[in-house]
């Protein structure tokens, strides 16, 4: 993450860190009563102002309760930084150093404590807010890899360095929000606000710190903003002001201010957060107007904003945002054991967290599974989960009240899945037809998928996860973290769950036939020869077993465009209850009415199976 002085360091004692109006704690109470500790957070703050006031600025912005947790992540990203911009080191050392640092970090997680200040910090601030430092692997490999020097051709590398650098460390911020119960909620329709608003930020970053990263042989402008000033590279690269160079650094301030200005991004968003955010573009317009007036100067030191310009954009800031915080109750997580917490930094591979696995957690009422016959088990139960929006509106509810309280019902599934000894569970989130509803559902279901994949209990379970459904219309974020989940957990040797999100039935076969006339195209498979095998190896799930059991909540009787080629031979199962009352013990109950159940595939019954009798139902434990 590049760093950059863009405003005067204001005060900020350490003791002001308590919690908005709730509770009332201290400082102390906030990051415990360890000295030590205490002092590792305050070198965060020190170095977090020295670093990048601006952002010091925003973090005295947020709630009280998370200001700790930010300082100590944008110290280790500034520690970072430092290791690979040193001066006068030669870049293969200051690779290496980063890579000393990282993997230092990947012991003090796993033990819990460090001899580092900063790096304490951010093993307790893992451990307090349950962050997935893991996530942060690819923005310390580029940091490693800026040590050696930096160029762009394009845009799309330009981009794709500042997602892989900058775009983890935020995504951390966002955790923390959610984890305090005021999400940093990003709109389905506005992802294109978000992706110009970080370039923005970035840019102005670039812009800022256009002379220090000079003289460390870096020019972080892409070639293909250059090319249309002739001579502007050269002069760049020699530290000459000249007309060229004045001429794009115009042409790139008028740019950063239009990608940032995006009014829309922050409607619907948490009224502290949508504060944060716009005094942030404010912050960064202030800083555009102070390259604009630099001139030569730019290729000298970094520029500033004047100390009244700053004053006009935080002081209603803070003033606003005090208010908005002391209106919200927030949670205070309790401090958890932080080698719990792992990040592996050194490459891929199964994480060190899947050792410590832990069992489902009992039902309330301490139901347990009944027993099932081997022959009696289903191998796959695929489930549609209706009835979240109608249980809703009979509660006076919004619609996307049900999504959230549908999670819970998710979550038992897979404790009783688990429990029964089930091996596959798939179930049907998000179709392709769903995004006819209204925007606000469709986001809450995404954010709630995304705050599962990111945070949720079924991350610790003996569960391997995958997904199936189009990649190409889901927000980019919620992509990479169930792709991250994906292979996170794929030496899990416990339950197959798969979610399907934005998938239809006959998309799938839609997309699985094209790929096989590709494949008899460039002669892998003989057309003429073509059966049902070579078909299903073409799925997006080749392993995936035929669904034996399907199961639909809600009161409805239809398979909706599911998985219809795992489910040609799968009983039907349909019960009244929306998906918001079910349990795992709903779970139990359908598997045990699958064991009752005579599947033949086309055979004729036996004389044995005519003659007995059939057999009662057994009472349903739930009542």
């Amino acid at each position: 993450m590049r760093t950059h002085p863009h405003a005067q360091p204001t005060p900020a004692p350490f003791d002001d860190v308590r919690p908005a109006r709730r509770g009332r704690a201290t400082g102390r109470a906030v990051v415990g009563e360890d000295p030590l500790l205490r002092a590792a957070y305050a070198l965060c703050r020190r170095t977090t102002r020295a670093h990048d006031p601006a952002i010091h600025a925003l973090v005295q912005l947020m709630p009280a309760v998370l200001r700790p947790a930010c300082w100590a992540l944008w110290a280790a990203a500034s520690a970072l930084d430092d290791l690979a911009d040193r001066p006068g080191v030669e870049p293969a050392r200051r690779a290496a150093d980063v890579e000393s640092w990282t993997k230092a970090l990947e012991h003090d997680l796993a033990v819990g404590a460090s001899t580092d200040p900063i790096r304490h910090a951010l093993v307790d601030t893992a451990a307090r807010w349950r962050l997935d430092l893991s996530d942060l692997r690819g923005a310390m490999a580029t940091t490693r890899e800026d040590a050696r020097g930096l160029r762009f051709a394009d845009w799309a590398q330009w981009r794709a360095w500042c997602s892989r650098e900058v775009a983890p460390w935020v995504e951390q911020v966002r955790h923390l929000f959610d984890q305090a119960g005021a999400p940093m909620t990003l709109r389905l329709d506005r992802q294109a606000d978000y992706r110009h608003f970080v370039d923005g930020a970035q840019l102005t970053d670039t812009l800022t710190d256009l002379s220090t990263d000079l003289a460390q042989g870096h020019l972080l402008l892409p070639r293909e903003a250059m090319e249309p000033f002739p001579g502007a590279e050269e002069d760049l690269i020699r530290r000459r002001w000249s007309p060229a160079v004045a001429a794009l650094i115009a042409e790139m301030t008028v740019l950063g201010r239009r990608w940032l200005t995006r009014p829309a991004m922050t409607r619907g968003m948490h009224p502290g957060a949508a504060i944060v955010l716009d005094t942030a573009a404010g912050l960064m317009r202030l800083q555009l107007d102070a390259v604009d007036a630099a001139g030569p100067t730019l290729l000298a030191r970094p520029p500033r904003p004047s100390v009244a310009a700053r004053a006009r954009v935080l002081l209603p800031a803070r003033l606003r945002s005090a208010v908005a915080w002391s209106l919200t109750p927030l949670t205070v997580p309790a401090v958890r054991p932080a080698a719990a917490v792992v990040v592996k930094t050194s490459g891929p591979g199964p994480a060190a967290e899947d050792a410590g696995l832990r069992p489902p957690p009992p039902h309330r009422d301490g139901a347990r599974p009944p027993h099932i016959a081997a022959d009696k088990m289903p191998e796959h139960v695929a489930i549609i989960m209706d009835g979240n929006g109608r249980w809703a509106q009979q509660r006076g509810l919004g619609r996307q009240e049900g999504h959230r309280v549908g999670t819970a019902a998710a979550h038992e599934m897979v404790y009783g899945a688990l429990e029964i000894g089930l091996r596959h569970l798939t179930l049907y989130t998000f179709s392709t037809e769903n995004w006819k509803r209204d925007t606000d559902e469709v986001t809450t279901i995404f954010q709630t998928v995304q705050h599962e994949l990111d945070h949720g209990p079924l991350r610790d379970l003996n569960v391997r996860q995958r997904w199936s459904g189009r990649p190409d219309r889901l927000p980019e974020d919620l992509v990479h973290a169930l792709e991250r989940e994906e292979h996170r957990t794929r030496d899990r040797t416990g339950l197959t769950l798969t979610i399907c999100l934005d998938y239809g039935g006959r998309d799938e076969i839609t997309r699985t036939a094209a790929a096989l006339a590709q494949a008899a195209r460039v002669g892998d498979v003989d057309p003429r020869l073509i059966g049902p095998d070579d078909f299903a190896r073409h799925l997006p799930h080749p392993d995936m077993p035929d669904v034996d059991l399907l199961w639909r909540t809600g009161d409805e009787q239809r398979t909706s465009n599911f998985l219809p080629w795992h489910t040609a031979y799968a009983e039907l199962y349909f019960t009244p209850d929306h998906w918001p009352d079910v349990d795992r013990r709903d779970l139990w109950q359908a598997i045990t009415e699958y064991g009752r159940r005579q599947r033949r595939h086309g055979a004729a019954l036996t004389s044995s199976e005519h003659q007995r009798p059939s057999p009662h139902t057994q009472p349903d434990s739930r009542h």
